[in-house]
């Protein structure tokens, strides 16, 4: 390829597929993925590193991926190499992963750069590219590439990985533009008060701090005196309280009045890259983990030294090789100097020097794709420099001899030169349950399958999704392909992998049941007995509780990670020494009063929130209530008796049987340009006639001011794209309801809208209006009394068989009009009070609660959960044995902790904790629980409970007392519940309430009765 055809690579700007991105979007935005579809991006080494940092940059969407690596497979890459095969050995790297990297997305063309086995690389090969990375390149070639680079605005990332540690180095050239470096949403805060003076104070309402830091930049809009404020250049802020800013001089300005809001603005960075041969002299070190912090001067000379021994034998340190080790020391020390180092790490580097481990090319593939993406976009602050990583204490208790780390000729050997063949024997028969295989899942199982988990004697893998493949997951979930939509996830993800390592043949088990009470049946006793641990891939907290509360009850290990856009975490739960995962969460999100929703939005959030409830009160709860009250015997009389919304489902009732009940489509445009008036111009009318703008409050205030903004009415125009949008939408979910043929004809939707009069407005002359969340909600305004309004619908034997089609909200179908309803209505909305309106894309994350997500976060939080997964396998039993991880690769930033350990607690002189319990074996009597805590642990109990039930307690009638101390537990369980037991369940968990000898509550473990 010559250098022309590298630089005109597909110019063409290609519109961004918003149901692929999707997820990452929400991460990057839609400018920086504009400007990365137009980076040409080449990686030099297709083993495992180079191709797993390329499927992370292909998944992401650049321009295109050019790959560079004409030597052989051999068998060893296959210890991390996942797109290769056993049949590949012997044939050129790059020839055969470049067409399985192809196939991760149509959009981003992969290329080979051809050449011949041991052909070096030279400047001549990168020119053309926006972006070079090296993986695993000798550093004179690095340096000879970067001296280039550097010169000619080239940006430059270099990475290589030896057992259990990784490096890398960025150089983005002398002046890089960061126009973004952190990624997060810009503040906004409404304010209260703008001083005039030289150095003038702003104060915020005081609802919610301002969050801003020294140096940050704002700007202003709706400030009313001082108008000179909006639209302002960035001005820059000082800190004084957490609701005071300064922003400089205002004398010049006109006196502030009332209102306003502050935004904070992103302002461009400039970076100063060192090129790698300065570096070297004089480096800036990234800190991965704070408690190593004399390692990366160690490292750094290490890993010279270890490019020093290669260059000059020929080959890397043999594994466990005294010689070699002392030879890289020796060199170590040499281009340290007066540096202190660290010998023993320096000996493990050494060591380790082959080793070649699956959760270490995902923690520095998945950092290098972020620096990829970040060259290309400007988004998000790069590492600066650079970053050396280990995690040595993954290693096993008993280290491996010479002996044991010598290669066998195995697509293990990588593995084996770190942990020796004993220990890989031990991974081999692992047994673990993977719960999801969504993004972080088929992260999970990729790895697993390149360490061998669970392939050997013995071992076995488990995994569940009930979800089926959906396109926007195919952006992240890289063992899915177009071709495997509509399938179960856990059932292609355990396929795939199966093929990635045949050693998994009939060792990996799918299921498409969740996890939860009702499938104990499936992952009941016996199925806990059978595994060694198990890993949570799950999206949602209720399930990820559920897990935990098993793991702790069967004391198995649980490996937990999340990410959330750039952000990730991994905790691991070791039975008897760390705490669990439902020991500590994070606090509820802060949600918006429900009058501030209903009649005083001052956010877009919030005008999101009221359209995603109007969207039910629309389309989804009427339709239910007339199913119901179509099939349900005596509806009616059960509403009118116990329900607490009787005069809103008789309403619904009524409009949905009968007044509103269309017969056409045009009759549904009708329905919906009425529902227009109602909402957007009736009900604001009403809420100004009941708040007047001049109103005032008991202490003769403005009542419409701060966040309360003053609200207009709108009048229907048909030619204004959202009116029409409205209309559309809510025409089309309306006709759902009733099974009739809907229609986007625009002409149609003009005519028939255009033509509905628009009605009268007649003030309420009573009607409250909630101010504050203590004020009673308004009740509805009916006109008539209940009877009546149940004497005017039909009798449900008049419609048998006759239902609604309630509508079930699906954020991903872009054809479905849902999100196109909640977008619109939230627009009009908006509009009513003079708020900002969102796009489709924004509002469809918000409605959705759509969770960012980007395959390179994914990609290192799996990595750190594997690094655990070693610690488990070896049964390690020291707190500080395990790592909990916090990354944010936006910053970056690495922050890692011990684990929490298990929290104790004390009766009489036993300390225990949540893992302990009490265990009764053979299905005792009540009395046989009573009499042992009396008599052991001089105890009284005075409740016991199982699940929801109440089996007995101190005030229990004495004739039930008795009947019941004397029944035997399985027994007495099936009494109390009414519901017999099911025959897969072999033990239950019980709870007690109990009493020390002065009468004092004492709390206990819980109780597992064998039965």
């Amino acid at each position: 390829m010559t250098d022309k055809e590298a630089g005109s690579m597909d110019v063409d700007e290609v519109a961004i597929d918003e149901g692929l991105y999707s997820r990452q979007l929400y991460v990057l935005g839609h400018e920086a993925m504009r400007r990365m579809a137009a980076s040409n991006v080449l990686i030099i080494g297709a083993k495992g590193l180079g191709t797993e940092i390329a499927k992370n940059v292909v998944l992401a969407g650049v321009k295109s991926v050019t790959i560079f690596d004409p030597e052989p497979v051999e068998i060893k890459d296959l210890s991390t190499q996942f797109f290769l095969t056993a049949a590949d050995v012997g044939k050129p790297r790059a020839a055969v992963t470049v067409p399985r990297l192809a196939e991760l997305n149509t959009y981003v063309p992969v290329r080979d750069l051809g050449g011949s086995p041991g052909q070096a690389v030279t400047v001549d090969l990168i020119k053309g590219f926006q972006v070079v990375v090296l993986t695993d390149v000798p550093l004179s070639t690095q340096l000879e590439i970067n001296d280039w680079t550097h010169a000619n605005g080239v940006n430059f990332i270099s990475a290589s990985t030896n057992g259990l540690f990784g490096s890398a180095f960025n150089d983005f050239g002398p002046k890089f533009t960061c126009v973004d470096p952190t990624g997060e949403q810009p503040l906004t805060g409404m304010i209260v008060e703008v001083d005039k003076e030289k150095d003038a104070i702003v104060t915020c309402l005081d609802e919610t701090r301002h969050g801003l830091e020294d140096g940050d930049f704002v700007t202003f809009s709706e400030v009313k005196g001082m108008e000179e404020l909006n639209g302002c250049e960035p001005r820059k802020i000082t800190v004084k309280g957490p609701y005071t800013f300064t922003i400089g001089d205002t004398t010049g300005l006109g006196n502030y009045v009332s209102g306003g809001i502050f935004t904070q603005v992103k302002m461009p960075k400039i970076i100063e890259f060192k090129s790698l041969r300065e570096s070297l002299k004089s480096p800036e070190f990234f800190m991965t983990d704070f408690a190593k912090f004399d390692r990366p001067a160690t490292l750094h000379a290490g890993f010279q030294a270890l490019s020093a021994f290669k260059e000059k034998n020929g080959r890397l340190p043999r594994p466990r090789n005294k010689e070699d080790a002392a030879e890289v020391l020796k060199l170590t020390k040499e281009i340290a100097g007066e540096e202190e180092i660290n010998e023993k790490v320096i000996e493990e580097l050494a060591y380790q020097a082959t080793g070649d481990i699956s959760p270490i090319i995902a923690v520095i593939g998945g950092f290098v794709a972020q620096e990829v993406l970040k060259a290309c976009s400007a988004k998000f602050h790069p590492m600066i420099q650079h970053l050396y990583f280990d995690s040595l204490e993954s290693l096993p208790s008993e280290l491996p001899t010479e002996e044991d780390a010598a290669p066998i000729g195995s697509r293990y050997d990588g593995q084996i030169a770190v942990f020796g063949k004993a220990f890989q024997a031990k991974i081999g028969s692992h047994k673990q349950f993977l719960v999801g295989s969504g993004a972080i899942g088929c992260e999970m199982l990729k790895n697993w399958s390149m360490m061998g988990v669970g392939s050997g004697q013995g071992g076995a893998i488990h995994v569940t999704d009930l979800d089926t493949i959906e396109k926007s997951n195919l952006n992240r979930q890289f063992l899915f392909r177009a071709k495997d939509l509509s399938k179960f996830k856990s059932e292609v993800a355990a396929r795939v992998v199966s093929e990635m390592n045949p050693d998994l043949e009939g060792k990996i088990k799918s299921y498409q049941d969740g996890v939860g009470p009702d499938t104990e049946h499936i992952y009941g006793d016996e199925f806990f007995a059978n595994i060694d641990g198990v890993t949570n891939a799950l999206d949602n907290i209720k399930a990820r509780v559920y897990m935990d509360t098993r793991c702790v009850f069967y004391e198995k290990p649980l490996l937990e990670s999340g990410t959330l856009g750039t952000k990730g975490n991994t905790q691991v739960v070791v039975p008897h020494l760390t705490e669990s995962y439902a020991s500590s969460q994070d606090p509820p999100e802060k949600e918006a009063p429900s009058c501030t929703v209903k009649s005083f939005p001052n956010t877009i959030h919030h005008t999101i929130e009221w359209s995603r409830k109007k969207f039910d009160d629309l389309f989804v709860n009427p339709a239910l209530t007339v199913n119901a009250y179509l099939s349900e015997p005596n509806y009616i009389e059960q509403t009118l008796k116990y329900g607490n919304s009787q005069t809103e489902k008789l309403i619904q009732l009524r409009d949905f049987l009968v007044t509103a009940k269309p017969l056409s489509f045009e009759e549904c445009i009708v329905w919906a340009r009425n529902q227009f008036e109602e909402d957007y111009n009736l009900a604001i009318r009403q809420l100004l006639f009941s708040l007047p703008k001049d109103a005032v409050t008991s202490t003769g205030q403005p009542f419409w001011s701060g966040p309360k903004r003053a609200p207009e009415a709108l009048t229907f125009d048909p030619d204004d794209r959202t009116h029409l949008d409205y209309v559309i939408a809510a025409a089309n979910l309306h006709a759902f309801n009733y099974g009739l043929r809907g229609s986007t004809d625009v002409a149609l939707f003009k005519k028939v809208a255009g033509s509905v009069p628009a009605p009268e407005f007649v003030p309420k002359q009573n009607m409250k209006v909630q101010i504050n969340e203590t004020d009673a909600a308004p009740e509805a305004d009916v006109g008539e009394d209940l009877d009546s309004l149940v004497t005017k619908l039909p009798q449900p034997s008049d419609l048998v068989g006759y239902r609604l089609n309630p509508v079930e909200f699906e954020k991903d179908d872009d054809t479905n009009h849902h999100i196109d309803f909640i977008t619109a209505s939230s627009n009009l909305r908006a509009t009513n009070y003079s708020i900002k309106v969102a796009d489709r894309h924004s509002t469809k994350q918000i409605a959705g609660k759509i969770i960012p997500a980007i395959a390179t976060t994914t990609a290192l939080v799996t990595g750190l959960v594997c690094l655990e997964l070693y610690k488990i396998i070896d049964k390690k039993d020291k707190l500080e044995d395990y790592k909990n991880g916090f990354v944010n690769l936006a910053l970056p930033f690495f922050g890692f902790s011990e684990p929490i350990a298990a929290k104790k607690a004390k009766y009489g002189e036993t300390e225990w904790t949540l893992w302990d319990r009490f265990v009764f074996e053979n299905d005792p009597t009540l009395d046989n629980i009573v009499t042992e805590f009396r008599e052991k642990h001089k105890l009284e109990v005075s409740m016991v409970s199982q699940g929801v039930s109440m089996l007995w307690s101190s005030f229990t009638a004495p004739a039930k007392s008795k009947e019941r101390l004397k029944m035997k537990m399985s027994k007495l369980v099936e009494t109390v519940s009414k519901k017999p037991i099911p025959p897969t369940t072999k033990q239950l968990t019980v709870e007690i309430m109990v009493t020390d000898e002065e009468g004092e509550d004492v709390e206990v473990p819980f109780l597992v009765v064998r039965i």
